[in-house]
């Protein structure tokens, strides 16, 4: 099983890789969403969720597939009070046949970071 490295043109130089495809599979790193495209700190747990979801659907297209597509979603919180309104902004991008889901409540890496959440998406070949 070959693995091919998913980027995009505008990525942050980070030492991980946005999503790697391995056979069916696509894992995409965590994204986060606490700063525009222009800079700008987003602030609140509804609006970080939907920039974190908007990164993880540009980086699902790059790999050639959709949020359709995704199978797992680990959910990253900081704050356990968020969980019911980050839902509701989260069920907006799952309609129907929602994927397998963990939420964990933890510490993030920078203290303006209120979310993280990362996917696994399949793709036949």
């Amino acid at each position: 099983m070959a693995k091919k490295v998913i980027s995009l043109p505008d990525a942050p130089k980070f030492p991980y890789s946005p999503a790697i495809r391995a056979g069916d599979y696509i894992f995409v790193s965590g994204q986060v969403g606490y700063v525009d495209a222009n800079g700008n700190e987003v602030k609140g747990i509804e609006a970080q969720t939907r920039l974190c979801l908007e990164k993880v659907k540009r980086v699902l297209a790059a790999a050639g597939v959709s949020l359709d597509d995704v199978v797992k979603v680990s959910v990253f919180l900081r704050n356990g009070e968020d969980f019911a309104k980050m839902n509701e902004v989260y069920q907006g991008y799952f309609p129907v046949d929602k994927p397998a889901r963990s939420t964990v409540i933890t510490g993030l890496v920078l203290p303006t970071i209120l979310i993280e959440i990362d996917c696994i998406a399949y793709c036949q070949s």
